[in-house]
């Protein structure tokens, strides 16, 4: 007959095998901050000498952390909040947090259904994007009392703290580059605006600057478009197809702006001596693409590393509190934009 299975190793185990208390045990798991690291060494061999995993589901029934918490963002299709969600994990890690995260697909409904089953899977914290969402996730966050966060858009009056940055002076800073370049025909492609902060205050601040040129962008040069390289590419193609020509075109994020220098290759337009293209985010990639990317920066590390910091103090009351944070933002001058000639 065979030996009988195993039985699971416990908490008891553990602290026998590391030589330590069992509440010593538990501590390093609930609070790592208040365990010396030589300690939490000594338990992590044991853990994983012993293949421990402990009960979350127990914990959470006898009100003690689960010891996640959940970052819910428009979308995972793309480098837009790559960079952000590496950047909040690898910030939330050392408090002894791990991350879960879900899209929602630019839908607030969607966004309150995943807000629900993060909270029903008991996460201690949550970190939303932007300031738009629906009035019921904003009552389920208060209701439940569970500290939330809003990062990528800053704004002082904003229901729930946020870091991020000011994305209306990102709009106004690339539309005032091509303007200091001398451009006067620039065409924009941002993506639909409804549900989306971020996209909604670049554009208002890009036409704020366009709107004090003495001619008027014309509506076939002002182009919406999802965040798609293909579909941009199309819908710049189209636009390109005009009789009468931008001299520049303005996009609402990167991956908008490589779906315009396609298109503009595509009708055999050299970038940037035929037309020049401005970004905004700088995400990975954007400055080794050929030609690079010209861009308005958005610190996504800085911003992810904060939300992430700040959020986990909360949950562990090392802070009463998360204050506002507005993070720098600045052109980036690479290749894709030049000087009109003779301005």
């Amino acid at each position: 007959m065979s030996d009988p299975k195993p039985k699971n190793a416990d908490i008891v185990a553990v602290a026998k095998a590391a030589k330590v208390s069992i509440s010593t045990v538990s501590r390093s798991y609930n609070h790592p901050e208040l365990v010396n690291p030589a300690t939490r060494k000594k338990i992590d061999a044991a853990v994983r000498r012993l293949g421990y995993i402990r009960n979350r589901a127990a914990q959470t029934i006898h009100g003690i952390r689960s010891g996640t918490i959940g970052l819910v963002v428009p979308t995972i299709d793309h480098a837009i909040f790559a960079e952000v969600i590496q950047a909040f994990s690898d910030a939330v890690e050392p408090y002894g947090f791990t991350i879960l995260v879900a899209s929602h697909g630019y839908d607030l409904e969607r966004e309150y259904g995943v807000l629900r089953k993060f909270l029903e899977h008991r996460v201690d914290g949550v970190a939303l994007i932007g300031l738009d969402h629906s009035a019921e996730s904003y009552t389920l966050i208060e209701r439940q009392s569970i500290p939330a966060i809003s990062i990528w858009n800053y704004s002082a009056t904003s229901i729930l703290p946020t870091i991020g940055v000011d994305n209306r002076r990102a709009g106004q800073l690339a539309a005032q580059h091509l303007v200091d370049l001398g451009h006067r025909d620039i065409g924009m492609v941002f993506p639909p605006t409804t549900d989306n902060d971020r996209a909604r205050d670049r554009q208002k601040g890009a036409m704020s600057v366009l709107a004090d040129l003495s001619r008027a962008t014309p509506e076939e040069w002002i182009v919406e478009t999802p965040y798609s390289i293909s579909d941009t590419k199309e819908a710049v193609s189209r636009m390109l197809s005009q009789p009468a020509l931008p001299t520049a075109i303005l996009c609402g994020n990167d991956v908008l702006a490589v779906g315009a220098i396609y298109a503009a290759m595509r009708r055999g337009l050299k970038v940037p001596d035929d037309i020049s293209i401005i970004g905004i985010g700088d995400f990975k990639g954007s400055r080794e693409m050929e030609p690079g990317l010209t861009t308005v920066r958005l610190p996504a590390r800085t911003i992810g590393e904060l939300a992430g910091r700040e959020l986990a103090r909360l949950v562990t009351k090392e802070s009463t509190e998360i204050q506002h944070n507005s993070c720098d933002i600045s052109v980036v001058a690479r290749n894709t934009c030049r000087r009109v000639q003779g301005v």
